[in-house]
């Protein structure tokens, strides 16, 4: 009897320390910035709501673009960038029709990155804040939730955001294509090396 009381202290054990550590790391606010944004660990789970945003899971958003008021995908997925342009080493999948705006979910945008996000958001609805619109990265990313959250923060009201991302469409066995970046703003062009300028 004993020894099957140990065994159990020392397997839930670990369990309870890991809790205990994640529940601190979260507690100082290192996960998050002050605005609210997430700005470390962007790949692990993610909430299942987004205050103020219309949440996609797979079936829903695929009604959704076939729907009258389809929403425009935005795809927010990283990329490397240097000396003034991106840098792609392989091609990037997305869902058919999105636009890709990369590094714009980061949770602490330079002004330059910013400005990029919204120029080409203002660009793409033809400056309505209405129209709909689709966040998106991978699953589990919170680079989706991070630019869906300042579209909110910015006055758009149509706001959608797909936690499942491109891996969630892709397992559905939907298609996806390649699809490149937005080009570069002017400011955007004049920052130096690095996703945060």
């Amino acid at each position: 009897m004993v020894p099957r009381i140990i065994l159990s202290i020392l397997i839930s054990l670990p369990c309870a320390l890991f809790t205990l550590a994640v529940t601190a790391f979260a507690a100082d606010g290192t996960l998050f910035s002050e605005a609210g944004y997430r700005i470390d660990r962007y790949r692990s789970p993610t909430p299942s709501h987004l205050e103020g945003a219309r949440v996609f899971d797979t079936d829903t958003l695929a009604a959704a673009l076939e729907g009258d008021a389809a929403p425009l995908v935005i795809d927010v997925y990283n990329l490397s960038w240097q000396a003034g342009r991106f840098l792609a080493t392989e091609p990037h999948a997305s869902l058919p029709g999105a636009h890709w705006l990369p590094n714009t979910g980061l949770g602490k945008l330079a002004p330059a990155w910013e400005e990029y996000l919204l120029h080409h958001l203002a660009r793409l609805t033809d400056g309505d804040r209405t129209v709909p619109l689709a966040f998106l990265c991978r699953s589990d990313c919170w680079l989706s939730w991070n630019a869906a959250r300042r579209a909110l923060a910015n006055g758009y009201t149509g706001v959608g955001w797909y936690p499942e991302g491109v891996d969630g469409w892709e397992a559905s066995g939907r298609a996806l294509e390649v699809v490149n970046p937005a080009l570069p703003t002017p400011a955007l062009r004049n920052l130096g090396s690095g996703h945060d300028g």
